[in-house]
């Protein structure tokens, strides 16, 4: 592999790593601020607040990754698998992410911390599931 060839992919997966990231911020920003209104402003229990921030996050995020930064046209046609690879993977993230946010409330501390925590973790742990499995064509 030539070095121009390793240069372009390299920058490739950078463009692509912050493509992600743009995804990331809409889900956590869009989920705070929804989090907020509920929790803050209707005075919702955490619980119920943090589950319509989280459907609201996915469906952006699932949106952004999907059709921009891992979009292949390979993938036409794989919605099905890629769907389900999605949930799971982020299924496993409410279980990491509740039990984060629950201990910060549980030791009497604001949900906001256990949001900033979750999302520190996850943004690699995604990213990496993303591009090597959930998104990745069958060729």
């Amino acid at each position: 592999m030539t070095e121009r060839l390793k240069a372009l992919l390299r920058h490739r997966r950078v463009v692509q790593f912050l493509e992600y990231m743009v995804g990331g911020g809409v889900y956590f920003w869009s989920g705070l601020a929804i989090f907020a209104v509920c929790y803050n402003g209707l005075n919702w229990h955490w619980f119920p607040a943090k589950v319509l921030a989280d459907i609201v996050g996915w469906s952006l995020n699932f949106t952004i990754q999907r059709y921009w930064a891992f979009y292949d046209k390979r993938l036409k046609g794989q919605d099905r698998r890629v769907i389900t690879r999605y949930i799971l993977v982020n299924g496993i993230d409410v279980v990491i992410d509740y039990a984060i946010v629950a201990s910060f409330v549980h030791a009497g501390l604001t949900p906001y911390v256990g949001f900033v925590v979750s999302a520190l973790f996850t943004t690699v742990w995604d990213y990496l599931w993303y591009r090597y499995w959930v998104f990745k064509p069958t060729v």
